[in-house]
């Protein structure tokens, strides 16, 4: 087994990217080596890929965010560019849908991506977004490596503790390649 190696800038960008590496690890390297700290973990990731291939600093990505101009949500508004949840979204959706809502990342994404929809389109999709959830069909997005690693795990181990999925995962984020679950990580219980 290849121990992961410690993240300082004499590590290779194709090393780096074999391993994985807790977003504080990432912004504790961004700090220490002056490169910005904002942004998910993936934009940290290939800026710090980049810096160590280059030496050059990527600056952080600077998309604005246009202010929301509806003063007025109804159902049949379009839903804007550039969209930001927002406290007025937030009452809007809470008014139709009642106060269990919330601004889930799958709802969020769908948001984002359904530019000139209308809200009354929205809420059918939060209702379809959740009814999904309820039968595990979402997907976990590459940043959240660790939740889709125990729920696989758990799916391949009934029975089996949080405790022994920790462990596994812990064995895994020390090999290199991917962090997917796989049944040969159940030799870190041995």
């Amino acid at each position: 087994m290849t121990e992961r190696p410690i993240l300082d800038k004499n590590l290779d960008s194709k090393t780096f990217r074999e391993f994985y590496y807790l977003k504080e690890e990432l912004v504790n390297f961004c700090r220490e080596n002056g490169l910005p700290i904002s942004g998910g973990k993936i934009e940290i990731t290939d800026r710090i890929a980049y810096f160590l291939d280059t030496g050059e600093i990527r600056p952080a990505s600077t998309i604005k965010k246009k202010a929301t101009l509806v003063s007025d949500i109804n159902e049949n508004t379009k839903i804007e560019p550039n969209f930001v949840c927002s406290e007025k979204h937030r009452a809007f959706f809470k008014e139709h849908i009642g106060n269990s809502f919330s601004f889930n990342v799958a709802f969020q994404k769908w948001l984002k991506s359904n530019t000139g929809k209308t809200y009354k389109e929205a809420i059918v999709a939060y209702y379809q977004i959740l009814e999904e959830k309820k039968k595990g069909k979402t997907k976990i997005d590459k940043q959240f490596e660790y939740n889709t690693y125990i729920r696989d795990f758990f799916a391949d181990n009934k029975g089996k503790t949080l405790e022994e999925a920790i462990k596994c995962w812990k064995y895994k984020k020390g090999l290199p390649g991917n962090n997917r679950y796989e049944r040969s990580d159940l030799v870190a219980l041995d």
